[in-house]
């Protein structure tokens, strides 16, 4: 498996991989996610920004991963444990399903870290939503911290706010 840039002729194979993983989540009872989020032009959005990676077997993308330095202003109600402002944000880490027990999210989640070591970077900061427990189990195994909540929609559900310190 490889993890590389991801480029705009991916965007079919990307939203393949997003239906897989939305599919999944639904039959698991985790409706975090549907047929209107995370959409093409959002992708579409981070291809152009070049801050879109891919998990890549055979050909196949498998998994994906944004990560920059954007976060939701609601972030800013969270008291983060980096004060130097120097992070990453992570957004719509997925997996194709038939691919969920490979540890392809471990191996993207790594990938960040390592980018935010060779950047300079301090922490990596990230938002999952309070109705997936595998995903809040998944960060704290993986030594994130668990700080506190946000709503990201007026009166919609709660989503937890995680961070890990890289050194």
């Amino acid at each position: 498996m490889i993890i590389r840039k991801a480029n705009k002729s991916d965007l079919g194979d990307i939203m393949l991989m997003y239906n897989s993983c939305v599919k999944g989540m639904l039959k698991n009872g985790i409706t975090q996610w549907d047929e209107t989020y995370p959409n093409s032009e959002i992708i579409l959005d981070d291809l152009k920004a070049r801050t879109y990676f891919v998990a890549e077997e055979n050909g196949e993308i498998i998994g994906g991963i944004n990560i920059d330095e954007k976060q939701d202003p609601t972030y800013l109600s969270i008291d983060w444990e980096d004060k130097t402002n120097q992070f990453l944000v992570v957004h719509r880490l997925a997996v194709k399903e038939e691919f969920w027990q490979n540890r392809i999210g471990k191996k993207l989640m790594l990938f960040v870290e390592e980018v935010v070591r060779e950047e300079g970077y301090q922490s990596i900061r990230l938002d999952t939503y309070s109705g997936n427990p595998k995903a809040m189990e998944f960060y704290l195994r993986l030594g994130y911290s668990k700080l506190g909540h946000i709503h990201l929609k007026e009166g919609k559900d709660e989503y937890y706010c995680f961070e890990k310190i890289i050194s």
